[in-house]
């Protein structure tokens, strides 16, 4: 299976109402970065154990780490969790950013370092949502 076809199979495979809800975000990503790379991420290691949720992810940005060492990982990413989506938004360097800036305008959403939490789209404001994700892609160009 190819990346695409990935993504549609986790999507397909997800319970009404997630299944929509992640097919609106896939698309809403999709209009803010339209010839992104896109990555499908199984959760599984090396040793094919599930260390994390599936996520799709958009766009490239290379990570640093302390040793030195680079690696590209995508800028934008999506994930179906056990209550609900979660929206990662990788590569800010201020860990405090999101939730001061789309943390009380979002609606019923937590907000992290990187992460948007949520049950619904029905429980967020989707516009302050894609104006997090447009801010995510212009600070890691």
């Amino acid at each position: 299976m190819n990346v695409e076809e990935q993504i549609e199979a986790y999507i397909t495979s997800q319970s009404e109402p997630k299944r929509s809800d992640m097919e609106a975000l896939h698309r809403i990503i999709l209009q803010v970065m339209p010839a992104c790379k896109l990555w499908f991420l199984d959760g599984k290691n090396n040793e094919d154990i599930t260390v994390s949720n599936p996520n799709i992810g958009y766009g490239i940005h290379t990570i640093t780490y302390a040793n030195g060492k680079t690696r590209e990982f995508y800028q934008i990413g999506i994930s179906a969790n056990k209550t609900g989506i979660s929206v990662y938004i990788l590569g800010i360097k201020d860990k405090k950013y999101l939730n001061q800036t789309y943390g009380n305008k979002l609606g019923k959403a937590s907000v992290s370092g990187y992460c948007i939490k949520f049950k619904t789209l029905k429980d967020i404001n989707i516009d302050i949502l894609e104006e997090a994700i447009r801010f995510g892609v212009e600070a890691t160009r």
